[in-house]
């Protein structure tokens, strides 16, 4: 293919895309209009206007919206069909002025033979071709023949392939929207049934995460109300992983999904920091739940251990073993604590009337009249408050590292090795904070306290001025304020029709609890790569607690075999290094080589640092997008104080556990020998931390 035919090709596209992004403005333009033709209805000054309005309004906005997200990256594909049609594919849905169609969302059915087409199944396509643009600017094009038998004599056909060629380009600061280079694999599970649970299981490189995202995109896009109504949450690993995935959907179309961390998903808590592999596996254990429980039933610390009371002359006393009875009454097995609370109370008025009566109190009142005279009393609401408090999750965690108590909470259900590790992890916890692990458990433990009996608050009218008075509204004010109430959800929302779970490996047996509540309603979609997880605890017991949280609905099960994200030499290293260790797994096919093999140093312990800082200093100039440091969980802030502010927003210093799910275009590997030690899962680790580089990987070992 000479340049002048390329140039050619890049033109016809190029007057295809004038057409369109001409036709998004005058779109917009419309959309613009549109809001003040709403506006100006008003002035009509009756109920039916108002509310015409409002829609008119809240529409013309919304669509105005979509257009501007859109912008950037709107066609990045055509399909020669056999029939002669020609279909260009991008993330907006276009249509002329005569209803002609001038872009295909690429959600829509007639799209996806832009995915699924292949040589030996075309689909009615002769040529695909991928466009990639900058601005309004069509800067390559790619085109794959697919049914050469078909094809015009005159049909020019550019370029070596799309797919590799889109792989080999710099991956920027966030995570890629493959849209453009999606294989018939990962559209086969992209466009999976709604219902039910969508499991796709790949090694590194095979493009999880990405048919995770485009799922949870083409769901809201096929079944809107449905989808954008209950919502879709989407849960990853770490808070790193979830700030890089962060613009994938909005790059999509879809603003509509909730996303969170495991250290995020307990309202009020953002845990970053991890366990060592050993405790992780005993708080993620399902023992803990029983652990949980007994801690829940048991006296608060410090409260009072008697009650001592004169009323009319004589003392009312209830003992220990009296109040532990009465607590032990109010919260019979599966009660929830403080969601019983009133029972205790009544329980201690009724041992002290019983009391008074035996007595034989001169005066004594009826027993109704008689609680409410100790109730008036502040030192006997103050013992209550002190015995019964209301319990938040935080308050139940932090008596496991009171050692005395934990021994209680865990004898028969932890071993005493277990025991020891998890009181010193708490104890520890008081200075750092939760765990990424703990907040599995607090969630566990706000499912067990319940939630405090309130009354029921009134909601604020938002009209509602200082002193009674009321702000001056129209009827369509207060109907929009009434549509941004329902849409609003609590802070605790559960009631998902969507659930997405990536890296779902290493999630552990009461993480499943946790997620498993928010998705008691929803359809599922779960991906991960058995090969990559840290789990060291008890598989059968993973398995179960998955099992449970995904319910019987039916799954839909997909495999990824082919790694585009690793060029084929640095895949062979980390291939090598899972299989000295796990011979027989199945390992994806990295299709690309770039004739560039993966730089080893091992150099003296005292030359690490400045070894590392050349080792990045040399990625920066040979790559054009991100470069990931990756480094032992101890070392992290160590190695990150070595490399200041080096590479700008383009460099990144990430723990192997952070690294979980990222790819970097060049990555420096620090002390790899000390990933490979670590205890339990120390090798998967090291594989996924290996697996992570699309162009360059550079380790740097230190010896002696």
């Amino acid at each position: 293919m000479d340049q002048s035919t390329l140039d050619q090709e890049i033109a016809v596209e190029q007057r295809h895309l004038d057409r369109v992004y001409a036709r998004l403005a005058e779109l917009r333009r419309d959309a613009v209009r549109a809001e003040r033709e709403g506006y100006r209805l008003a002035r009509v000054g009756n109920y039916g206007a108002l509310v015409e309005r409002d829609a008119m309004v809240f529409h013309a906005a919304q669509q105005r919206h979509r257009l501007d997200a859109e912008y950037e990256g709107l066609v990045f594909g055509r399909l020669d069909l056999h029939d002669g049609q020609v279909l260009h594919v991008g993330r907006l849905g276009i249509r002329a002025e005569d209803a002609s169609t001038l872009v295909v969302d690429w959600r829509a059915p007639a799209a996806a033979a832009f995915y699924r087409a292949t040589p030996a199944e075309p689909l009615g396509v002769v040529r695909r071709r991928t466009i990639q643009s900058s601005g309004e600017r069509v800067t390559r094009i790619e085109d794959d023949l697919l049914d050469p038998d078909a094809a015009p004599p005159d049909m020019p056909v550019v370029g070596d392939g799309a797919l590799l060629a889109t792989l080999s380009r710099a991956t920027g600061r966030g995570m890629r929207a493959i849209v453009a280079t999606i294989q018939r694999e990962q559209d086969d599970a992209i466009r999976s049934p709604g219902s039910g649970v969508t499991l796709v299981s790949g090694g590194p490189g095979t493009g999880k995460t990405a048919v995770a995202l485009h799922r949870a995109a083409y769901l809201l896009y096929s079944d809107r109300s449905r989808y954008a109504g209950g919502g879709i949450l989407v849960i990853g690993p770490s808070s790193v992983f979830v700030e890089y995935i962060a613009s994938v959907l909005p790059s999509l179309g879809e603003e509509t999904a909730t996303l969170h961390s495991l250290g995020s998903i307990f309202p009020g808590v953002a845990a970053t920091r991890t366990d060592p592999p050993e405790v992780a596996a005993i708080k993620g254990s399902l023992r803990m739940r029983r652990v949980l429980e007994r801690a829940t039933r048991d006296a608060v610390p410090d409260s009072p251990t008697e009650l001592r009371l004169l009323y009319r002359g004589q003392l009312l006393r209830l003992e220990r073993t009296e109040l532990d009875a009465i607590r032990d009454r109010a919260l019979p097995r599966g009660a929830r604590r403080n969601e019983v609370r009133r029972a205790g109370f009544d329980g201690v008025l009724a041992a002290l009337w019983a009391q008074a009566r035996r007595l034989g109190i001169s005066g004594l009142p009826e027993q109704r009249s008689f609680e409410d005279e100790l109730i008036d009393r502040t030192d006997f609401r103050d013992f209550l408050k002190a015995w019964w408090p209301r319990l938040h999750p935080r308050h139940v965690l932090d008596w496991l590292a009171h050692p005395e108590r934990l021994r209680r909470y865990a004898a028969g259900l932890l071993s005493n090795a277990e025991t020891r590790l998890l009181g010193q992890a708490y104890r520890e916890s008081a200075e750092h904070g939760p765990s990424v692990a703990d907040v599995a458990l607090l969630d566990e433990l706000d499912a067990l306290l319940g939630k405090p009996m309130r009354p029921a608050r009134r909601k604020r009218d938002p009209f509602q001025l200082a002193g009674g008075v009321r702000e001056l509204s129209t009827f369509a004010d207060r109907q929009r304020a009434a549509r941004q109430a329902a849409r609003e959800r609590p802070e605790d929302y559960r009631d998902y029709a969507h659930v997405v779970v990536d890296e779902a490996q290493d999630v552990s047996p009461m993480q499943w609890r946790m997620i498993g509540r928010r998705g008691r309603l929803a359809s599922w979609t779960v991906v991960g790569d058995p090969a990559q997880t840290a789990w060291t605890g008890d598989a059968q017991e993973l398995s179960r607690a998955r099992d449970q949280a995904l319910g019987r609905r039916r799954r839909h099960r997909f495999t990824l075999t082919t790694n585009y994200r690793n060029s084929a030499e640095i895949f062979a290293v980390a291939a090598a290094e899972i299989r000295r260790a796990y011979p027989d797994l199945e390992l994806p096919t990295a299709v690309r080589t770039t004739g560039v093999d993966p730089v080893r140093l091992a150099v003296p312990a005292a030359e690490l640092e400045s070894s590392v800082v050349t080792a990045a200093r040399a990625l920066l100039d040979e790559v054009e997008g991100t470069v990931g440091v990756i480094t032992p969980v101890p070392r992290r802030d160590e190695v990150a104080a070595w490399l200041g502010g080096l590479g700008g927003e383009r460099l990144a210093v990430v723990t192997s556990l952070e690294a979980k799910g990222m790819e970097y275009d060049g990555v420096v590997l620090v002390a790899p020998g000390e990933i490979r030690a670590e205890p339990g899962a120390g090798v998967r680790t090291l594989y996924v931390a290996l697996s992570r580089a699309t162009q360059r990987l550079t380790t740097v070992d230190p010896t002696g």
